[in-house]
């Protein structure tokens, strides 16, 4: 599955080592010139800009989820298929990110992402039915998809002197975004006369601006003279690239790795999806029940700094992985026996658990020796974790449509977290891919 992806991301990797070392300065160095500082600042606004917009045309959705399928017709089946197509996108088009970012470059393609965002989010409110709510919801999400997988790049790329400061921007703006969205969505639909579509359309304005900061990125020099290193750097006819030898499909830890990425975003999309709905359906008005998973969301912000660093401190994550199953386990209880008396600790604790994204994103750093090993395992846990999480939106908006409640939706979503923590702590473990697998078929 990763396949299609691993000679382009090797070559990307190799390039980047070779771009870290010659732009790492010398002891006693002159400060960089004005034009270097203004280029980073530039980059800095780019992936700021840009990160805000990864996460609004999800979270954005969910607390209007009620307007939008009356107003469609929308059933509660296709309304689960609409929350699946996050991973889907995320799946399908994040595996031609690195072979779009060798032909043309990281920033153009960002620069692309950020006009399929744009475009997809400023025209779905008025696609005028359900096929068309759904095809303009996957241009958005495609968007995202390569800029998703890009922004780490370029973060290692761009600023190799200071990635751990400029992963934390990124990454902070990221969360933020996400609970803006969910937060300021109901909001700013009554202050514009009460028009899910205008509510939902809004955020069009926000991608249009990034397009703009990311068109002038992707004709600055840095990023001419990134594309031509790539271009010097891409394997030539018949060569393997580095790390061939790892058969990552024959690593338990990396099935491991692949199935606790699958399920908790799985319970992420679920709770951005439908949580809100949940809430509603519990008698909380429209914009709490977006300040509630605004609130969920947030706890990705201090979280996403803390926990990396624990866990690279533990030579076993397992311990972790159980903490924040405890947490997930403990909130899905409360939502089912009192939704709205308890809501606001019920989002807390979700929104604790749901950080087990930045601590499998840790993880996949740790479970491979190489820079190589690590682009591989990196490119399959991911790819095949989304395609493992579509089905359970769809599923929980299946079963809420047949039994009209939520009960047996929420005990599907605690049932899954018991996997997850079973398939956290065996990718927990103290080993890594290179040790469990055998060299990779001779290449032709």
């Amino acid at each position: 599955m990763a396949s299609m992806a691993d000679e382009d991301l090797t070559a990307a990797d190799t390039a980047a080592s070779t771009r870290t070392t010659a732009r790492r300065p010398a002891a006693g160095a002159a400060p960089e010139p004005d034009a270097a500082r203004r280029q980073r600042l530039l980059l800095i606004v780019g992936l700021v800009i840009a990160a805000l917009n990864l996460r609004p045309a999800i979270t954005s959705l969910g607390p209007l989820m009620k307007e939008v399928r009356d107003d469609l017709g929308m059933s509660g089946t296709l309304a689960g298929l609409l929350t699946s197509v996050p991973t889907l996108c995320f799946a399908v088009f994040g595996l031609a990110a690195p072979r779009l970012a060798r032909r043309w470059g990281p920033a153009a393609v960002v620069c692309a992402g950020m006009v399929a965002i744009t475009a997809g989010l400023a025209v779905r409110p008025y696609a005028g039915g359900t096929v068309g709510f759904l095809a303009l919801s996957a241009l958005a999400l495609a968007g995202i998809a390569v800029s998703n997988i890009l922004m780490p790049v370029i973060v290692k790329r761009w600023f190799p002197d200071r990635v751990g400061p400029t992963t934390g921007i990124y990454s902070m703006a990221m969360s933020a975004g996400t609970s803006l969205a969910a937060a300021a969505t109901v909001p700013m639909t009554d202050a514009l006369g009460g028009s899910w579509r205008l509510g939902l359309g809004i955020w069009a304005l926000l991608g249009a601006a990034a397009a703009l900061v990311w068109l002038a990125v992707a004709r600055s020099r840095t990023a001419r003279t990134t594309n031509a290193a790539d271009r010097q750097a891409a394997p030539t006819a018949g060569t393997a690239p580095a790390g061939a030898g790892v058969r990552i499909t024959r690593s338990p830890t990396a099935w491991a790795l692949a199935v606790f990425f699958g399920l908790q975003a799985t319970g992420a999309y679920i709770t951005m999806g439908w949580m809100p709905q949940i809430f509603r359906d519990a008698g909380v008005s429209a914009s709490t029940a977006g300040v509630l998973l605004a609130m969920t969301m947030l706890m990705g912000v201090p979280l996403s700094f803390v926990l990396p660093r624990l866990a690279a401190r533990l030579p076993n994550q397992g311990i972790l992985v159980i903490v924040l199953a405890a947490f997930g386990l403990t909130g899905y209880t409360g939502l089912w026996l009192a939704p709205a008396a308890g809501a606001w600790v019920w989002a807390l604790l979700l929104g604790v658990s749901n950080c087990a994204f930045p601590l499998a994103l840790t993880m996949i750093g740790m479970r491979a020796r190489s820079g190589a090993g690590v682009v591989r395992l990196s490119a399959f846990a991911q790819s095949t974790g989304y395609l493992l999480s579509i089905p359970g939106p769809l599923l929980v908006g299946a079963l809420y449509e047949r039994t009209g409640g939520w009960d047996l939706p929420i005990a599907l979503m605690a049932a899954l977290m018991v996997p997850q923590a079973v398939a956290g702590v065996l990718a927990g473990r103290d080993r890594t891919v290179e040790d469990e697998t055998g060299p990779a078929a001779p290449t032709a």
